[in-house]
């Protein structure tokens, strides 16, 4: 058994251990399966979307293929039955519900109208989907615990609980909370018509992911933020790839354009402001 001292000695190691593998599948969800598939905001050379397929299979939030799906859906059919995780069914529907009960009939039917040809044909997330299974279970459970069990002595137990099992679950309930508190709370300064909200506590947690309201009046903005840096490490991550040529090809939404929009459908507080 581990004294005291042992405990508070490793604390830190341990504590780098779950930000760093928080913060690799987290980037696997927002800067790959999110801006990169889904949106095709940016492109990403080979190397690059080798370490966010690696990411995104440590987060084991369903491989590219069937996210970017369920994603596309989503926008495509937002606040709708046809939408994977339509918001106006609740809070808990949206955060997790819906991954507990059969999609709703409308969610298989507009769902197989999406052209996903662009994901099939790519060699990458085929690989990963044909072997996500193992790929989780090596990535998600089995390394995370066994790193810091074995470089620097962790408890087995704390390993497994802290750097796998309540990463996970961290990283899950964050990502939900896109869906569920970013489509409920805060405001609405690009477009008062739609539910999604600018939610800066969302985008703490989920690195650059709560600025909603923006993202789904501007989709296609690699940001998914007008702000860049503010609160989202993503877009800091992105961009220091684009600096070592690693990215290319990223999608900005002009401030004209974004001004416009605020006038025409934003809240009034943000049109006389």
């Amino acid at each position: 058994m581990q004294t005291l001292s042992q405990v508070r000695d490793c604390l830190p190691c341990l504590i780098l251990a779950v930000l760093f593998y928080y913060l690799m599948g987290a980037l696997g969800i927002t800067a790959g399966a999110h801006r990169l598939w889904s949106h095709r905001t940016y492109k990403a050379r080979l190397p690059l979307r080798v370490f966010l397929i690696i990411g995104n299979t440590m987060a084991f939030q369903n491989d590219v293929f069937e996210w970017s799906r369920d994603h596309r859906a989503h926008h495509k059919f937002s606040e709708t039955d046809a939408d994977p995780h339509n918001s106006r069914r609740g809070f808990f529907f949206s955060h997790v519900g819906w991954l507990l009960v059969r999609k709703h009939p409308a969610v298989k039917e507009k769902g197989s109208t999406l052209n996903l040809s662009d994901l099939r044909a790519e060699k990458l997330v085929m690989f990963q989907r044909r072997y996500y299974k193992p790929g989780v279970l090596l990535l998600c459970f089995i390394l995370p615990t066994l790193v810091p069990w074995y470089l620097w002595d962790e408890t087995f137990q704390n390993s497994l609980f802290f750097a796998t099992l309540f990463r996970y679950a961290l990283g899950l309930n964050v990502t939900w909370l896109v869906n569920s508190a970013a489509h409920m709370y805060g405001y609405r300064p690009y477009d008062k018509t739609i539910n999604p909200r600018e939610n800066i506590l969302v985008s703490l947690g989920a690195v650059g992911e709560g600025f909603h309201n923006y993202h789904h009046t501007f989709p296609y903005d690699y940001s998914a933020s007008e702000y860049r840096w503010h609160i989202n490490f993503t877009t800091f991550f992105i961009d220091c790839m684009a600096a070592i040529g690693l990215a290319y090809d990223r999608k900005k939404v002009s401030k004209a354009a974004i001004l416009a929009r605020i006038k025409r459908t934003g809240e009034e507080s943000y049109k006389s402001g």
